[in-house]
């Protein structure tokens, strides 16, 4: 057996075509270069893992020491962009429409417009923040979002449009294909979980801003809320855009009169119209806990 194993030795061409053939196969492929392997079932704590390390490592680069999270409906448009819109629906249907359809196209192209001024005060306030960060401490309060439209956008756009650097939280969506424009590319990620996505709009939060929006922005304000008001996260200050809006999209004070919160729950959080408002008083609050910021 082994002189016919020598008679019948490889040559350099065979040789080599089954080195090749192993250096093709897929289990020759090193762990952390194979994504096929990364995306099976039994990996998903890996993932969890990376989504945690990846932007926390960029971000610890970049010094982004604390954020202001911004959260807000995806939907909300410029008011340049709503009034295009209306525009545009007068000159299809007019202003007094005959049809369901018109009435329907242009009761929404109104409501837009209206609307359109938290994108714009979504815009002022992320300027207002850029523009009175503390001496020396340009990575601090920096604007954070979740990368998409509307109120994301704006947030985003009033740091860009005053010379900041944003971060973005972007996730895969159907109907988001796109982050925003106006991200700081460097600083801008793309999450599959939205738990892991979660834990960094929080883990150097020091406010959360929240504009008028829907399950999205309800189901990131009530977290935080929750996590505050449990102690898993120490007290910041929460603010809620639009008076209007969430005295008729969350009765606050019913909750309170039903004992399912009490007066220091309902305390947690400030209800403002103006960007002048939220800013002063996230300022106001972090002087009276002695954050070292303004001193």
């Amino acid at each position: 057996m082994k002189n016919s194993l020598l008679k019948n030795e490889l040559s350099p061409q065979q040789r080599q075509a089954l080195i090749d053939r192993i250096k093709e196969a897929h289990g020759y492929v090193m762990a952390h270069e194979d994504l096929e392997f990364l995306k099976k079932k039994d990996l998903r704590p890996v993932r969890l893992q990376l989504e945690l390390l990846k932007p926390e490592l960029i971000l610890r680069e970049h010094r982004i020491r604390s954020t202001i999270v911004v959260f807000g409906s995806a939907r909300l448009r410029s008011r340049a962009k709503a009034r295009e819109e209306l525009n545009a629906v007068l000159e299809d249907f007019g202003s007094r429409p005959e049809t369901p359809e018109g009435r329907k196209a242009l009761r929404r192209a109104r409501r837009a417009l209206n609307l359109s001024k938290y994108y714009e005060e979504a815009r002022r306030f992320a300027a207002l923040a850029a523009r009175n960060q503390p001496p020396n401490r340009q990575l601090e309060f920096v604007i954070a979002t979740g990368g998409g439209p509307g109120a994301m956008e704006a947030a985003n756009r009033g740091a860009f449009e005053s010379g900041a650097k944003s971060v973005g939280f972007a996730i895969t969506l159907p109907h988001e294909p796109d982050p925003n424009p106006y991200i700081t590319p460097e600083i801008t990620f793309r999450f599959h979980y939205f738990s892991l996505r979660k834990m960094h709009f929080l883990m150097r939060a020091r406010a959360l801003v929240a504009f008028p929006g829907g399950y999205g922005t309800f189901d990131e304000l009530f977290e935080t809320l929750t996590l505050v008001q449990t102690g898993k996260k120490r007290p910041i200050p929460i603010v809620l855009f639009g008076t209007e809006f969430w005295s008729k999209a969350v009765n606050f004070d019913y909750l309170l009169d039903q004992d399912m919160i009490t007066p220091e729950d309902r305390r947690l959080f400030k209800v403002v119209e103006r960007a002048e408002d939220g800013w002063e008083y996230i300022q106001d609050f972090w002087k009276e806990h002695r954050y070292a910021l303004w001193k």
